[in-house]
């Protein structure tokens, strides 16, 4: 699958998955065959860090 390269457009992609379709990071990179370091990685340079608690991309 190919995800948005903007960082507000993945920002709001990504936390929208994961609020309303996957309990966790982890689940949506397996359904979606996508890398969970890469990702983790990429939104960290956007200044957001996956929280588990939350399920979700927050703030650094």
């Amino acid at each position: 699958m190919n995800f948005p390269q903007d960082s507000a457009l993945l920002l709001g992609f990504l936390n929208m998955k994961l609020r309303d379709f996957y309990p966790s990071l982890a689940a949506l990179c397996e359904d979606l065959e996508a890398d969970e370091d890469e990702i983790k990685a990429k939104m960290l340079a956007f200044g957001y860090r996956y929280s588990q608690p939350q399920n979700a991309f927050v703030p650094v």
